[in-house]
């Protein structure tokens, strides 16, 4: 018998109907649960790609130091599939970021490089490329690595077409590196032109961890507008509470961007009848709960 290996085991994730959570007018809202992959979130998968696209193509070898800029699910699954296959990992992230996040890439053995709250993922980015500069590591580079996307075309989108037997009207999703958005649109888009491809970005003065309004020196390179046709701001408060809706309603313990993506898909079903509306639940809520976002309103 051949058993499966951790990598096998990387998406194929359910898609669940939301029960207690409705959305209206002969409306269904489906939660893509990205947060059962191995590492606990959908970077599991452009993850993986990254560097097995990179083994393949002889850019970098078991012994080598990579290195990538993050603010937590994509560093968490890049030091996962590191300790996978043999290498060392660097992550250069904003000190803000969660303490499970923190240990949870420590726990796969990466070095971890603050840089400040201010700061932000622009610095850590900043950071990362003058260490690559130096000679320090091999860049992934999620922002501008088509085989982040190529992940997500490959299988998040045909994973959604088959859950959904082509039915599938709607998809929604955050927006941080794009990867997520870019490679889903591109296989539902070339089954049914038809299907709206819909973005969520954070409102002024949102910190959504996993949703980001690049400044345009720092938009993703891997990022093409056309394959969003709706973009939809999302204020921090919609998302917390949303968040905490899928826990309590639904039974579905999820991230700040995840309640973002509810939101969003509920916002959607508010202009429609009949949808099918597939929306991604990025990660697990239990990475989030030293931030005290689940705490009982007092």
């Amino acid at each position: 018998m051949d058993f499966p290996t951790l990598e096998d085991v990387v998406g194929n994730t359910p898609l669940v109907r939301l029960k207690r959570i409705c959305a209206g007018r002969n409306n269904t809202l489906l939660a893509k649960l990205e947060g059962n992959n191995p590492a606990g979130s959908v970077k599991d998968r452009p993850a993986l790609s990254m560097l097995t696209e990179a083994e393949a193509r002889g850019d970098i070898a078991p012994g080598d130091t990579l290195i990538e800029a993050t603010s937590g699910n994509t560093g968490i699954a890049l030091a996962m599939a590191a300790a996978i296959k043999g290498y060392r990992m660097v992550l250069i992230m904003p000190e803000n970021a969660s303490s499970e996040r923190k240990q949870a890439m420590a726990a796969f053995g990466a070095e971890l490089i603050g840089v400040s709250k201010e700061g932000g993922m622009e610095e850590a980015r900043d950071v990362a490329n003058a260490m690559i500069a130096r000679g320090e590591g091999k860049p992934l580079d999620q922002f501008a690595n088509p085989d982040n996307p190529l992940a997500h075309y490959r299988t998040t989108g045909p994973e959604i077409w088959r859950q959904t037997e082509g039915r599938v009207t709607h998809f929604v999703s955050s927006m941080g590196t794009t990867g997520t958005i870019m490679g889903v649109s591109r296989y539902l888009k070339e089954k049914n032109p038809a299907i709206q491809i819909v973005g969520l970005q954070p409102a002024d003065g949102a910190s959504i961890p996993g949703i980001r309004r690049w400044p345009q020196a720092y938009l993703p390179a891997i990022f093409e507008a056309p394959r969003v046709d709706v973009t939809l701001d999302i204020g921090q408060q919609e998302a917390e509470e949303h968040m905490r809706r899928l826990a309590r309603e639904e039974g579905i313990l999820a991230g700040v961007s995840s309640g973002g993506s509810l939101a969003g898909a509920l916002r959607i079903a508010e202009q429609c009848e009949n949808a099918v509306i597939a929306f991604i639940v990025c990660d697990r809520g239990d990475r989030y709960l030293s931030t005290g976002l689940f705490a009982p309103e007092v």
